[in-house]
């Protein structure tokens, strides 16, 4: 009786620890690994086991700025189970890495959290950080940027947006061809299986005593968006820098 009441309240639970194949993803890509679990005091039931995919975005609420936790993607790995004072246990787990998933640029985090859903107890948790390279349809565009186009990335983080919920955000400074046309550009990445799409917000410099009224008034920013398909990132980075030329220079 002692010992089931103690696993009501938490005391000698369950510990688990889950191991992953491979710490460094690629969006869209197969990720593999084993919860490991050991049991606790006395035997306990585990109605779930869950695997989170996790990062955090910065927020602003009352003037204050923080970050908060964002899930990407929820698996659930085993239901309804027994697990027995002091016993051993794995269980795999195979999933695909959602497209959706940031790479760790920047301030950007990327983290697995798994747990067990204990009745009436204290939810053991684990947490694994997470190296996530850039999708190569994102490799693609950045490579055109920085390298066909001499824009800067200077910083990347997650945001919350009133527009598109949370986002990961990638900030250029101009640094040759748009030096003396932009004070930066941002870029927001959707990906698709078979496309990406761009939305950039161009922020013109001020020229002049209207560019400096615009500036002021926080008129001299435009967004529009730029659609890519397989095909043309197959093209290459000249072609996209191409793309991507046009459709900033028709706001400058």
């Amino acid at each position: 009786m002692l010992k089931k009441w103690l696993a009501s309240v938490g005391i000698g639970n369950t510990k688990i620890d889950t191991q992953l194949d491979d710490d460094k993803l690629i969006p869209g890509e197969i990720f593999s690994g084993k919860v490991v679990m050991q049991g606790g005091n006395t035997e306990q039931q585990v109605d779930r086991i869950y695997l989170y995919v996790m990062t955090e975005a910065l927020r602003e609420r009352d003037d204050k700025k923080f970050y908060e936790k964002v899930v990407l993607e929820k698996f659930a790995l085993a239901d309804f189970f027994t697990i027995g004072a002091g016993e051993n246990r794995e269980v795999e787990f195979n999933f695909t890495l959602p497209l959706n998933t940031p790479p760790t640029l920047g301030r950007t985090k990327v983290w697995i959290q798994t747990g067990l859903d204990v009745p009436a107890a204290i939810d053991p948790k684990d947490i694994d950080f997470l190296s996530v390279e850039a999708h190569p349809t994102m490799r693609t565009v950045l490579d055109a940027l920085t390298n066909e186009l001499d824009f800067q990335l200077y910083k990347v983080d997650m945001e919350y947006s009133k527009r598109y919920d949370y986002i990961q955000e990638f900030e250029f400074r101009p640094s040759r061809e748009f030096r003396a046309d932009l004070d930066e550009l941002e870029v927001y990445f959707f990906l698709a299986s078979n496309q990406v799409e761009l939305v950039l917000q161009v922020d013109r410099r001020a020229k002049g005593i209207g560019g400096f009224f615009a500036e002021a008034l926080e008129m001299d920013e435009s967004y529009t968006r730029l659609t890519l398909s397989h095909n043309e990132l197959e093209q290459g980075t000249a072609y996209v820098a191409d793309r991507l030329r046009d459709t900033i220079r028709q706001f400058i």
